[in-house]
């Protein structure tokens, strides 16, 4: 899963992703970025 780093300021690999379920019924991905290891967080569909 690829996703945006805020720390990298580019799009970069995440490692660990897992599926989440947000408060009004979206799902997302979260983990942790392969470069530096800070957490990333990619809003997805329904």
């Amino acid at each position: 899963m690829e996703a945006y780093c805020v720390k990298c300021k580019a799009k970069s690999e995440m490692k660990g992703a897992k599926e989440v379920t947000m408060k009004n019924g979206k799902k997302a991905m979260t983990g942790t970025c392969a470069s530096c290891g800070t957490k990333m967080f990619k809003i997805g569909g329904k």
